[in-house]
């Protein structure tokens, strides 16, 4: 039984961006700070990435592990309020999610997914640290390809 009333449980959920979150700010300076230069929630490709790196064809998603039902993670469990919907909801949000990410990669994109779990104190200097070396490789990796030209 959940301990909101309905106006409040609605109240709490319409405050839950799409955009801007924490954890998508976090990664965002600190790929500037690496020298980095990215597009924001790109309409235009499949997902609407929420961090899109153009000159090496990179999508990054950002993704809160309930909304998108991260397996194994300590942050995800379903309710145990209207646990049906929430079911039915959050597996369409992962199949949609597979569509999208093959998309992508089928337009010859990378996809890079960073969950909210994996920006948590203590794994976020390791994730942040993974990121950015898979970014160096992509950009040695064109700049070998442009000099072979």
């Amino acid at each position: 039984m959940d301990i909101f009333t309905p106006e409040k449980r609605s109240e709490i959920m319409s405050k839950i961006r799409a955009k801007n979150t924490k954890p998508e700010i976090l990664v965002r300076k600190f790929l500037y700070s690496k020298g980095f230069r990215y597009r924001l929630n790109v309409a235009n490709l499949p997902g609407r990435p929420d961090i899109v790196i153009n000159k090496y064809q990179i999508a990054i998603f950002i993704h809160g592990c309930f909304w998108h039902g991260h397996k194994n993670c300590k942050l995800f469990k379903y309710p145990k309020t209207n646990s049906e919907f929430w079911k039915a909801k959050i597996k369409s949000n992962r199949i949609r999610d597979l569509k999208n990410y093959n998309k992508l990669e089928h337009k010859n994109w990378n996809v890079i997914v960073i969950w909210g779990c994996e920006l948590k104190p203590l794994k976020i200097d390791d994730t942040l640290k993974k990121t950015y070396d898979y970014l160096l490789d992509k950009q040695n990796l064109m700049q070998t390809n442009s000099s072979l030209k």
